[in-house]
């Protein structure tokens, strides 16, 4: 009887903590589609996808969504994990594919979600972004807190990180720098000219920003900690997590 209870708690524990992981998510594409619509310039992880969704009318690749080319890149993400790590690459880690495709599909839904915002005065434009970078950001924080199986951007960083012992700081923003750099290059490519609404100031911005309001989100949501270990019993679940969330 004990085994049933500490087995029905462990897939519980599992089901919430991914719960909590598919609103972070959420988050983080949410803000994603915003910085799109500002057409200031697209997020880093957004900005190459963004280029091949808008050059498929125009030339001879698919016509394809941002999120289903961010999808094509996080399997790119995770191929290359396994050619770099090879035998050290953990079988657990191919979860990320999943974890890919769902943050490519909510990239589109929530551009559907967005398809009414209009960004057409640098005023409205800077707002959009600035809201955009800042969801991005506590989304980011929220997903990391959950601890689940790695984003495919991130996991690609580690990879490099681990085999060429160099410090994951500088190995995100070496890859960073290159998404961009491909983003500028494929504008070149199909449209002959750096297209400044999809890597622009906005990008630049985000580079800094997001990772700035990451760090300010971590010193401030430890209730955040005490919601993911909240596992009481299913007809009590709902009310108690209300009311530990108000306590808090």
């Amino acid at each position: 009887m004990i085994h049933q209870q500490t087995t029905k708690q462990k897939i519980l524990s599992f089901l919430w903590q991914h719960f909590l992981l598919l609103i972070s998510l959420d988050l983080m594409t949410l803000g994603v589609a915003l910085c799109v619509r500002s057409n200031l310039g697209s997020s880093v992880i957004s900005s190459l996808p963004l280029v091949l969704s808008l050059a498929g009318p125009v030339s001879s690749i698919p016509e394809w969504s941002i999120g289903t080319y961010t999808i094509l890149m996080n399997f790119v993400f995770v191929l290359c994990q396994i050619a770099i790590l090879r035998k050290r690459f953990e079988m657990v880690q191919l979860f990320q594919l999943v974890i890919g495709f769902v943050f490519g599909w909510l990239i589109d839904f929530n551009m559907w979600l967005t398809d009414f915002l209009v960004c057409e005065t640098l005023p409205v434009q800077a707002v959009t972004q600035l809201l955009g970078c800042t969801v991005m950001g506590i989304g980011i924080a929220f997903e990391i807190k959950c601890g689940s199986v790695t984003m495919p951007g991130e996991g690609i960083s580690i990879a490099v990180s681990q085999v060429c012992k160099f410090p994951f700081p500088k190995v995100k923003i070496m890859i960073d720098t290159t998404l961009v750099i491909l983003a500028v290059c494929a504008c070149y490519l199909f449209f002959g000219k750096w297209v400044w609404s999809v890597v622009g100031i906005g990008t630049l911005f985000a580079m800094v920003y997001v990772g700035l309001v990451v760090k300010w989100v971590f010193q401030h949501i430890k209730w955040f900690d005490r919601v993911l270990a909240y596992i009481p019993g299913f007809r009590r679940y709902l009310f108690g997590l209300i009311r530990l969330i108000i306590r808090n």
